[in-house]
């Protein structure tokens, strides 16, 4: 890993993971699509963890459905492109890094979605010193991420398409559908390399803020990803992120805290199905997600709290606050949700005493 990586406080996969990439394409003898890296199968293992070439061990990335990633990184491996779909929290952004990394060896090849988003961030601007100079040349247009990819033969990702503008969106449509970039302004056209693909995300609840296209929706083909299906595979995933973003920012080790952990996720997914984890009583639920990715924020901020506050012991003192923010997003609705929840479920479980305390402190 270079020296800037190491700076770096959150480095791209590609460098946080170069022993693990080298060491799986030392060992890769299978079939690689054209500008791959990695073959398929590599490319699974790399997001799914396994052992690599003289035993290196590869860390997961992503915990799930192996058939899942099995069918993204095989419609990478078409002309289709790939739209990752799902609640928020449910990892798209972190597996399209991933999936970008593993084949392209480069994951910032990003055109990040907003409502203000302009057609040149999925095309190409203008150096307009050069272009008042010069007139429209080569030398004046500025490549997007996308259009580089193209050039490159390379992964382009684009994050939260459905926060776009209707008509950036379907700039995208001649792209996946020609794999060519016209370029009117000088008369010709850009047409993709061989290893070319876009992977692109959507947040199924913001369906109405920018609808697709049927045209646009029909060039790619859709992964839904689920929420984590058990409560241990939740704690899982929030562990293993938590241990993660421990090192990235400093925090020491974690001595004991998967108790609390799982009290997090268990409130979570209470909440979030609306009935307890033994299935006897019914529970409002509020109008935040509390997907995987709250619960991450809650214990790593919990976790700085004890570490620099306390004893490094996380407890429930210190996810209270987090868990209470995370939960009460609507200050009149969330809060009843929160305090009925509270005193019908928190304080009758067994060994919740100090939860119920901390939370009822927290939320005032």
């Amino acid at each position: 890993m270079t020296a800037e990586a190491i700076a770096a406080l959150r480095p791209h996969a590609e460098a946080e993971h170069a022993a693990e990439l080298a060491a799986l394409a030392a060992g890769d003898t299978r079939p690689r699509p054209p500008g791959w890296r990695l073959s398929p199968w590599a490319v699974t293992t790399y997001v799914l963890g396994g052992t690599a070439a003289g035993g290196t061990v590869i860390t997961p990335k992503y915990v799930g459905s192996r058939r899942l990633v099995e069918v993204a990184v095989a419609t990478l491996a078409t002309d289709r492109a790939l739209l990752l779909l799902g609640v928020p929290g449910t990892a798209k952004t972190w597996l399209s890094e991933h999936l970008a990394a593993a084949i392209s060896g480069d994951s910032t090849l990003l055109v990040q979605g907003t409502a203000g988003t302009a057609e040149e961030a999925v095309r190409y601007g203008w150096n307009y010193a050069r272009l008042i100079a010069e007139g429209p040349s080569r030398d004046a247009l500025v490549p997007g991420p996308v259009m580089r990819a193209m050039a490159s033969g390379q992964i382009a990702r684009v994050e939260e398409l459905t926060r776009m503008p209707s008509d950036v969106q379907d700039a995208l449509i001649t792209i996946l559908s020609e794999k060519t970039l016209p370029i009117p302004e000088l008369g010709s056209e850009l047409q993709a390399v061989r290893g070319f693909n876009l992977i692109a995300t959507a947040n199924d609840r913001d369906r109405g803020v920018n609808e697709l296209s049927s045209a646009l929706r029909r060039r790619f083909n859709t992964v839904v990803l689920p929420v984590p299906a058990s409560a241990d595979e939740e704690v899982d995933i929030v562990t293993r992120r938590v241990a993660q973003l421990g090192r990235s920012i400093g925090l020491p080790e974690m001595p004991d805290g998967a108790g609390e952990i799982r009290r997090v996720v268990t409130v979570f997914r209470e909440l979030r199905e609306g009935v307890t984890e033994d299935g006897r009583a019914r529970v409002k639920s509020p109008s935040g997600t509390l997907s995987a990715a709250e619960a991450i924020s809650v214990v790593t901020s919990g976790l700085a709290l004890a570490a620099h506050f306390g004893d490094g012991v996380l407890r429930a003192a210190d996810v209270a606050g987090g868990i209470t923010g995370a939960v009460v997003q609507d200050p009149v609705s969330d809060q009843v949700v929160w305090q009925e929840y509270l005193e019908a479920v928190v304080r009758e479980r067994e060994g919740w005493g100090d939860f119920y305390h901390a939370c009822r402190e927290a939320a005032g």
